[in-house]
């Protein structure tokens, strides 16, 4: 039976090493990820992935244990990739008003890939050229929107959760879900509406 991580942190402020490398292992392909959904380069993926755990390894005994590890964890790696992309001036300032137009409602992660006639948009999710188009929608948004989108449809986190890490409210998050698959979902229409359709 895995230990849980609170667990690991305990007995690595006890001085056990080993256990904060369990913690690196268990976490570093997540955070990986998240970084790269959001920072959008794996180079610099893997800067933010090392930097997040280098700041982890400092600040493990000031973690209260109020929210869960794994909360505290991806709160550092979102603003690591926000001071990222701000210092290579790559942050967007643009940002949809976060009033969620609420006689729309919320979409679902399926509503994102638009329809195409005869086709089902989960097939198209798992078409590799439809998830380039995807990537390439992500690298228009903004770090916020991006980093929602990543941690909701990657890691399937709930909003209580998303809200700790961004340190917002629940409201907010919605809105910015919302907000960032209406884009995206603007966005493959716009390319999928342009690719030519292929002869019968």
């Amino acid at each position: 039976m895995q230990p849980k991580d609170l667990e690991l942190v305990s007995r690595y402020r006890d001085g056990e090493q080993r256990a904060f490398e369990l913690l690196v292992k268990r976490y570093q392909r997540k955070v990986y990820s998240l970084a790269y959904g959001i920072v959008h380069n794996p180079e610099d993926a893997m800067d933010v992935t090392q930097e997040a755990f280098v700041k982890v390894h400092r600040y493990l005994d000031k973690f209260q244990g109020s929210a869960s590890f794994y909360t505290w964890l991806y709160r550092i790696v979102v603003n690591l990739c926000i001071d990222h992309l701000r210092r290579a001036g790559r942050a967007y300032s643009v940002e949809y008003d976060d009033a969620i137009d609420r006689s729309q409602g919320v979409l679902s992660a399926m509503d994102i890939v638009p329809s195409r006639q005869g086709t089902d948009p989960r097939q198209a999710l798992a078409d590799k050229e439809t998830l380039t188009h995807i990537s390439e929608g992500l690298a228009q948004m903004s770090p916020n929107h991006r980093a929602v989108i990543m941690m909701r449809e990657l890691e399937g986190l709930s909003y209580k959760e998303m809200a700790e890490i961004m340190e917002c409210s629940k409201g907010t998050i919605m809105s910015r879900l919302f907000h960032a698959r209406k884009r995206l979902q603007a966005y493959l229409l716009q390319v999928l509406n342009e690719e030519p359709e292929e002869s019968v």
